[in-house]
């Protein structure tokens, strides 16, 4: 077990998300990183789709009811297992009764806390990824509160060593890393269903902009500033499908990315998607912080995936290798 000492609005369990269910207007939730969350288990040798808990308000302490091996992945944050320091990226055996402190990230958003065996909480229509908005899954369908009891599937230990780490990803995706000296963390995406709606000057905005992501995002979307895109007239929609990564363009002119949370369905005109491979990058930004759109293909798009799964590959690899030793 283990139990939360100290936690802020917004710390929730969760895993890949739900699929399959999105017929019935249920959104997919899910890690906002799904890289970090994947690569925590694999550190730890638990399946990829395994429960963690997702750490986005700081500070966060828990303590381990148990002797249990855990992994830290995502954010770079100043963390600490009783008076010892967990470095990013890493995984480690805390005895019973340890407290695990994890501070504000210095870079990204958010810290995924993995434990070998994963987060037992009940699975809801095959996940148990927490739906705030619809208060089920997770830990009674809420965000996480000091004192609450969180189960671990059954207790189980990894064999070997386990006091190692990994890379982080944008240190060794280099095919699709892109970041810049600039700030800006540049996304690639691929021109969604109205595109060829808005004008020439309307798309030349959007290709052309450093958008800012405003403190109105959240794990449903990213709200972003920066210009305004309009249409000539008006445009009357029937409601579509969406799914994480869609760029919608309401009536403000303020785009929105769709993230984990994201509504099922909506008729604001779609101007782009991000593509799966950096929407673990989006996960990691922050309010306030500027990205920047660049257009590939859908081939460009699939491929963009394959370093992805070769860096868990990779990752899982290795962490079995230590715990052979």
């Amino acid at each position: 077990m283990i139990e939360i000492l100290t936690s802020h609005a917004f710390n929730t369990i969760q895993d890949l998300g739900r699929r399959g269910a999105r017929r019935f207007g249920v959104s997919t939730s899910g890690a906002m990183d799904p890289v970090a969350l994947e690569a925590g288990n694999a550190l730890l040798g638990n399946d990829g789709d395994a429960a963690s808990i997702e750490v986005q308000t700081f500070p966060f302490r828990l303590r381990f009811n148990a002797g249990i091996s855990f992994a830290l992945t995502g954010a770079d944050c100043d963390a600490r297992l009783g008076d010892r320091g967990v470095p990013p990226w890493w995984c480690m055996r805390a005895r019973a009764g340890e407290v695990l402190t994890i501070g504000s990230p210095r870079r990204g958003a958010r810290v995924y806390v993995t434990v070998a065996g994963g987060i037992d909480v009940p699975r809801v229509l095959g996940s148990r990824s927490t739906h705030l908005r619809a208060a089920f899954g997770g830990l009674d369908g809420r965000a996480l509160q000091a004192g609450d009891v969180v189960p671990v599937g059954g207790q189980r230990e990894t064999a070997g060593r386990c006091d190692f780490g990994a890379e982080p990803p944008e240190l060794t995706i280099t095919e699709s890393d892109p970041s810049d000296q600039d700030r800006v963390l540049r996304v690639r995406v691929m021109r969604a269903g109205e595109h060829d709606l808005f004008s020439d000057a309307m798309r030349a905005i959007f290709w052309s902009t450093r958008w800012k992501i405003s403190a109105q995002s959240d794990r449903g979307g990213y709200r972003l500033t920066g210009a305004k895109l309009t249409l000539a007239a008006p445009v009357e929609m029937r409601s579509h499908g969406v799914v994480a990564g869609v760029v919608q363009v309401p009536p403000s002119g303020d785009p929105i990315i769709q993230m984990s949370d994201a509504n099922t369905a909506g008729g604001y005109p779609k101007m782009a998607a991000v593509i799966q491979a950096d929407l673990w990058r989006l996960g990691q930004a922050r309010p306030g912080s500027f990205i920047a759109f660049s257009e590939v293909s859908y081939q460009d798009a699939v491929a963009a995936m394959a370093p992805i799964n070769d860096y868990i590959g990779r990752v899982r690899a290795t962490a079995d290798l230590y715990r052979a030793l």
